[in-house]
């Protein structure tokens, strides 16, 4: 593959350009991550239709009535086509929209990219979706078969080259003392690209001895097509890899098939089940599909593949791999993301180590190979407490024998629960540095020396009984991993129905050390509480005083020390988070992450595993999101950026980004299916949107620019570009620089759409004030909302049923509106799609009193009506042209004036790249570019 065998060799010149420097960056982490499908052309997301055929309501407002009535359009016999409704189809509750996710069948296959997600409120369609495939059935494959991996791979190693050679000029005719910004910014593109390279690119081609047969052949074993993508997914340095490739017919014989019938909606198929798969750490779980593929003469055909899921130790896969041989990985997404130290420095930092640029697919040294110290390694999983008989009599948290008692009372509990306290960093405080300046702020202590610590204050447990009507340490016995079958008869026998614990183990959040680094977690330590308060609640209350220590075995074992005070931060964050989603709508139907749902729907069974001090690796975060069921799970790793080491699960931002992963994941696209964010823009909106709420979270009515990761990380900026601000001198991201070198990565797409919708907010804030809370009042025993300045005053309907509530402030509105777009958009959103759901959101909720606001904070930064891209890759390539025009409603109100023309020979880039290609009226257009397939549809 043309590009590969540079990497080493350009990188190495570079670095000899550079000076040595006596602190350099720390050692990046890179996990291995592949990423790609195709783009498809004919994708559309509809919020005002030019006509309103299929829109018009229908006899019933019984909203699946609606969709079937709309769907019906979609469905010919004669070529096969028709549909399922998917059963994660929910009605929202604080909107009153209802979600009805549609699967297309053709010829009684499931079109794995055939979404229609149709968006219905009073028996009305708002918008909707739709990437259904427009033909039927194809009676045989025609032509030669098209190889996403390998135009994606192309394209990868054609930009790489291009940029490491404008690089290296441009360090000939600079100051070897010094790097600009444009220089590291580049660095940034070829470090993106070389790990996008190494990570996607190593395995293209299956060698000969995974498969046996003439091209075009169609395979319907699935366990060469897995070997195919285990070839590519495995790490170079992967014991198994080497056997995988020459010796496929090893593992062969040994994968087992169990069949299993696979349902989508009512439509049922044969799936199989492989056990024994190398490399990976459970079963997985595969079945027949159609994907839609763009051909290069503008069509697009139906390719049969084998769909895969696919658990291994650090990513978690949804892929494609193509029935016909040879075979073909035609699709991948990685429902693991992570927040990796970035490669740059900082402004006066000078080139990285060459060891920077380490392959993706190598291992550096996890935290297990360091020395472990030896407090408190024995596994707790946390016990029952309290006698049941006892808090029954003291009206505590009563025993059910009988599931269908608990729901009698949901979403209330009839019973107080005991609230436990936590010695913490508080929520809205982002690290131990900003808790200990708004504490000296009020305190009035300014200037004086505090130790870290300083900034922790004894919290409660937040006691939404909306959200969590339980706590949260409690979780039904049935509901809990940790149970074994004769603790489970155990409890039944005693007529118990709950299981009270005394640690970091609950219905949201299973909260625990992972030094090893390891894939299993039930045993791992938990601190426990300690009943020490009056009125018999826990109290987790535990030193945190970490100093500088001379040796990295010493800050390890110094961290260790203080892991119970680093658990328990870790579970009031992400129970909080939990508790503040669901208020705006991630309910169990959404698709939230809880053990038990209090019979209000969705699928349980799938609390976050929250690892601290995570020992896969330093200066990282992960979260994985599987469909809804499955059990989140968030790594949060220690900081070897400073002396301390600076543990990650300390940052509620960092924190905050990972669990917003899974609220973004499963609300884009419906509950079940988490392949909706996978690269692009999509995937970078899904890094975007976690920034956008942890930087939320941390704000007050003072306003300030705030960077991303700025205490973890050690660096001023942060792990992104810029901080976020309004100003553009601080931060001058606008859409097109999406097409600047560094900005071909998720990460870097996703910080361009937090600065839009952090500049949006604050003109939100404008008109309708801070609030100092995200939570709303909590409703009383009889479900309703107190008085209270947080809502809007309440409205209804002509039938005089009342309307879902609206936040009144700026601030809360917004983040309303943003989490109710996640659930407007189609599957894999543009950021054009991402802004009409966002104003879509408003329409619903306000009327559209805020169109022109929104309108005028996107278009600030380039995203206006006139704004385009062609082109657009897998991998967040094409060509973007900022727009500045906000819509024609708005032409009456005040927004930015569209800049004036600048030098026409700006059109070809920082690099001379020119774009010779526009239409007549300016804008850049595709041309028919062999090897481009994609781009032919933009």
């Amino acid at each position: 593959m043309r590009g590969l065998t540079t990497v080493t060799l350009v990188l190495a010149g570079l670095a000899a350009h550079a000076l040595a420097h006596t602190a350099p960056p720390p050692l990046p982490q890179r996990r291995k991550s592949l990423g790609f499908g195709p783009v498809l052309p004919h994708a559309r997301f509809e919020t005002s239709p030019p006509s309103t055929a299929g829109f018009a309501p229908v006899s019933s407002t019984d909203p699946f009535h609606v969709a079937r009535d709309f769907l019906s359009h979609y469905v010919d016999p004669a070529v096969g086509r028709a549909y399922t409704i998917r059963s994660d189809s929910y009605t929202d509750h604080s909107t009153g929209i209802t979600h009805i996710y549609a699967r297309q069948i053709i010829g009684g296959i499931e079109v794995a990219d055939g979404h229609i997600n149709l968006n219905i409120k009073d028996g009305r369609i708002l918008s909707f979706g739709d990437s259904f495939f427009p033909g039927g059935a194809p009676a045989s494959v025609a032509g030669e078969p098209v190889h996403p991996h390998a135009v994606y791979c192309s394209q990868l190693a054609d930009a790489l080259v291009f940029h490491q050679e404008y690089l290296v000029d441009s360090l000939d005719t600079a100051p070897q003392s010094t790097l600009s910004q444009d220089q590291r910014k580049t660095m940034d593109g070829i470090s993106t690209l070389s790990h996008l390279l190494e990570s996607n690119c190593a395995v293209i081609a299956p060698p000969p001895s995974l498969y046996a047969g003439e091209n075009s052949q169609i395979d319907m074993d699935p366990r060469r097509s897995l070997l195919v993508f285990m070839a590519s997914a495995l790490p170079q340095s992967h014991p198994e890899l080497e056997t995988v490739l020459e010796n496929p017919e090893k593992y062969i014989q040994g994968i087992h098939m169990t069949p299993e019938t696979h349902l989508i909606g009512e439509h049922a198929s044969i799936g199989m089940v492989l056990t024994n798969v190398p490399g990976t750490v459970g079963d997985v779980k595969t079945h027949v599909a159609w994907v839609q593929v763009p051909r290069e003469d503008g069509t697009v055909q139906l390719e049969l593949v084998h769909r895969f899921e696919v658990e291994m130790e650090h990513n978690w896969y949804e892929a494609t791999v193509s029935a016909a041989l040879p075979h073909r990985i035609i699709s991948v997404v990685d429902w693991a993301s992570d927040s990796p130290m970035p490669i740059h420095g900082q402004d006066s930092e000078q080139f990285p180590p060459l060891a920077a640029f380490i392959p993706s697919g190598s291992y550096l040294p996890s935290v297990d190979s360091v020395h472990k110290s030896e407090i408190k390694t024995r596994p707790r999983l946390g016990k029952a407490i309290g006698d049941r008989k006892k808090a029954k009599s003291k009206g505590k948290l009563s025993s059910h024998s009988k599931q269908e008692d608990v729901k009698a009372f949901a979403p209330i509990p009839r019973h107080k629960v005991q609230l436990a306290k936590y010695l913490v960093f508080p929520w809205g405080t982002n690290d131990p540095e900003e808790a200990t300046t708004r504490r000296e702020k009020v305190e009035g202590t300014d200037g004086t020396q505090h130790p870290l610590s300083y900034g922790r204050r004894f919290m409660s447990e937040l006691g939404d009984t909306l959200a969590s009507p339980v706590g949260w340490h409690t979780l039904p016995y049935e509901n809990d991993p940790s149970i074994d079958e004769d603790e489970l008869r155990a409890a039944r026998a005693r007529g118990e129905f709950w299981r009270l614990t005394n640690t970091t183990w609950g219905n949201n959040v299973f909260a625990h050390e992972n030094w090893d680094g390891q894939y299993r977690w039930i045993t791992n330590y938990r601190p426990e509480g300690s009943s020490v308060t009056a009125d018999a609640s826990l109290l987790y209350a535990f030193p945190y005083a970490p100093t500088s220590k001379d040796a990295d075995n010493e800050e390890m074992d110094q961290a260790k020390k203080y892991i119970d005070a680093t658990v328990a931060q870790l579970f009031y964050t992400s129970n909080m988070a939990h508790d503040l989603f669901y208020r705006y709508g991630f309910t169990e139907a959404a698709g939230n992450f809880q053990q038990y749902n209090f019979g209000r729907g969705g699928a349980e069974g799938d609390a976050v595993i929250a690892n601290a001090q995570d020992g896969s690796g330093f200066n990282n975060a992960n979260f994985m999101t599987p469909p809804d069921g499955q059990n989140g799970r968030c790594r949060m790793y220690l900081w070897n950026t400073a002396s301390p080491y600076r543990d990650g699960d300390m940052e509620a931002g960092i924190v905050i980004h990972e669990l917003a992963h899974g609220l973004s994941t499963r609300l884009t696209g419906g509950p079940v299916n988490s392949g909706c964010l996978g690269w692009g823009e999509a995937g970078g909106m899904g890094e975007g949107w976690g920034d956008f709420i942890g930087t939320l979270v941390r704000s007050t009515d003072e306003y300030s620019d705030y960077p991303m990761g700025a205490w973890a990380s050690n660096r001023d900026k942060g792990i992104r570009n810029y901080p976020y601000s309004l100003d553009p001198e601080i931060n001058p991201s606008t859409y097109e620089t999406l097409d600047t070198p560094g900005y071909w990565g998720v990460h870097a797409i996703g910080e361009v759409w937090a600065e839009m919708l952090w500049v949006v907010l604050q003109r939100l804030i404008n008109k309708h004030g801070f609030s100092d809370t995200l939570f709303p009042p909590v409703p009383d025993a009889k479900g309703r909302i107190p008085n209270n300045d947080f809502y809007r005053p309440q409205e209804y309907d002509r039938l005089g049923k009342p309307l879902p509530l609206v936040p009144k402030h700026g601030n809360t509105l917004f983040l309303q509106l943003v989490i109710t777009g996640m659930k407007l958009q189609p599957c894999s959103p543009s950021f054009f799609d991402a802004r009409k759901a966002i104003l879509q959101a408003d329409e619903a909720l306000t009327g559209g009193e805020n169109q022109c606001e929104i309108w005028a904070g996107f278009a600030e930064r380039g995203l206006g009506v006139d704004a385009n891209v062609v082109g657009q890759t897998p991998w967040g390539g094409g060509v973007r042209s900022n727009g500045f025009e906000v819509d024609k409603k708005c032409h009456g109100n005040k927004h930015p004036a569209k800049p004036a023309p600048g030098n026409p020979d700006e059109d070809c880039g920082p690099f001379g790249w020119c774009w010779p290609w526009k239409d007549e009226n300016g804008r850049y257009k595709i041309p028919k570019l062999p090897g481009w397939p994609w781009a032919n549809y933009y």
